[in-house]
């Protein structure tokens, strides 16, 4: 564990918890309040200590109103931001390799476009729905904001399995569903991104069905697509590296060297692999990883070279040798200095954020820490990078993509590499600022930081009619 790291908040009294110089409690005591309050409703806890789940647009909302708390901002704005502008809800039939066919419901929410055309990725999940959808745009646009890029936020996906799908009922699953949304998408009102389970092959497949509908190659609509047909390189692993350069500035501004900091990170798909390898290059000790199936652990550190990530060889992490295997509920509670949720959401809850062992949480995935959950994090002194700062390379890199696509100029990895570094020190200056001025959370920064942008261009803009 990093030991005494030194709060740069000089003037606020400090005390030592599980090892970690932390903020007097009484300074998050009104913070507490306000959470406590808005989250009793929808996650208390049954007197067998089962917690009800509490979906994304819940989670989303509550963050919005306890940012508008702490931002001058008028509540009309807030109000209207507490809604997607539009959610589009398609069926998506499909012929099955036997004959068969069967329909599917996809979704496409569109949160908020007032810096720009809808930006958010598409996921093949059993588990998408429309608040969901609504949810995760709602993150996309404070996430853009935050990351200063022209774009709103959106979401959408397909409620379905893909691994029970072959790849040519994936792709006509995806050209399908492009058609179904082909009048609200585009390269300047809505552009689509790879998510959960989707991957550069359904970009390409879904700027290919649009194109052939539009009369001519429109590389713009989409990001995320392979190189050869107009996409970026290096944007396959930009959310992990985005990570580990959050991660790295973190470490540092507790006065700490990435070198001597142990990683566990759930999750090791292109988020949880890109940020793994890239901390391990840099000296971090990375001891544990994970995939669906359970994790490893080491506490030398793990070769994360040598571990093929989920899109080389999916689920493939249990078959590494190490000396120890851990569940993925382990993994959250081991004793380390970072700890990345990089899987899915709602993974750090009411149940167990008080089990949670590591001295900073770094979001790699979207929403994986609930709003109880955050409560408890904050009362304890545990910091919480938000997602959507951690994780912004992707769509950061998107816009480079989208930029190349309209100049029809590529850049190297090298430049990619370069101005994503460049774009994410930006936002982190931004967001710490905010931290060591407003005496908040870390997540709070953040919010601070993007709601601000946001309600400034919907005051600039107006209301119309």
């Amino acid at each position: 564990m990093l030991r005494l790291w030194n709060d740069h908040r000089r003037d606020q009294p400090t005390r030592v918890v599980s090892g970690l110089c932390r903020r007097d409690a009484e300074s998050t005591d009104a913070y507490r309040v306000i959470m406590a309050s808005q989250s009793s409703t929808a996650t208390e806890e049954s007197s067998t200590g089962a917690v009800e789940p509490e979906s994304a647009v819940e989670t989303a909302r509550r963050q919005l109103e306890h940012a508008a708390e702490l931002v001058d901002v008028d509540p009309n704005i807030i109000e209207r931001l507490r809604y997607p502008k539009k959610v589009h809800e398609v069926t998506v039939p499909i012929e099955r390799d036997d004959g068969t066919v069967e329909v599917y419901t996809g979704y496409r929410a569109q949160h908020d476009s007032v810096r720009g055309p809808y930006k958010g990725g598409l996921r093949y999940h059993p588990e998408v729905t429309r608040d969901e959808c609504v949810g995760l745009g709602m993150w996309m646009t404070w996430k853009c904001a935050v990351m200063d890029l022209p774009f709103g936020g959106a979401k959408g996906g397909i409620a379905v399995n893909p691994k029970e799908l072959s790849s040519d009922e994936k792709e006509r699953l995806t050209r399908r569903f492009a058609q179904e949304i082909r009048d609200v998408i585009g390269p300047t009102v809505d552009i689509p991104a790879p998510d959960m389970g989707t991957d550069p092959k359904t970009m390409a497949w879904l700027m290919d069905a649009y194109s052939m509908q539009q009369g001519e190659t429109t590389p713009g609509v989409v990001t995320g697509k392979p190189p050869v047909i107009g996409g970026s390189e290096g944007r396959d692993g930009a959310p992990g590296r985005s990570v580990a350069i959050i991660t790295r500035e973190i470490v540092e501004y507790y006065d700490r060297d990435v070198s001597d900091t142990s990683v566990a990170i759930q999750g090791y798909g292109s988020v949880g692999a890109s940020a793994a390898r890239l901390l391990d290059e840099w000296g971090a000790t990375v001891v544990a990883v994970s995939d669906v199936n359970g994790g490893i652990y080491d506490p030398d550190g793990l070769d994360t070279a040598a571990i093929p990530s989920h899109a080389t060889e999916p689920e493939a992490v249990m078959e590494h040798e190490a000396p120890r295997t851990v569940s993925n509920e382990e993994l959250l509670e081991l004793d380390v200095d970072v700890l990345v949720p990089a899987a899915v959401g709602n993974v750090l809850t009411a149940e167990n954020a008080r089990d949670v062992d590591a001295d900073i949480i770094v979001e790699g995935a979207n929403g994986p820490t609930t709003t109880v959950a955050d409560d408890i994090f904050t009362e304890r002194g545990i910091p919480v990078v938000p997602d959507i700062l951690a994780n912004a390379g992707g769509v950061t890199v998107s816009y480079f993509e989208w930029l190349q696509d309209i100049n029809r100029r590529a850049w190297s990895l090298e430049r990619v590499h370069e101005e994503l570094e460049a774009e994410m020190q930006a936002a982190w200056t931004e967001v710490r600022e905010a931290f060591d001025e407003r005496d908040v959370t870390w997540r709070d920064a953040a919010y601070i930081v993007a709601l601000s942008r946001v309600a400034e261009a919907h005051d600039t803009r107006g209301l119309w009619p």
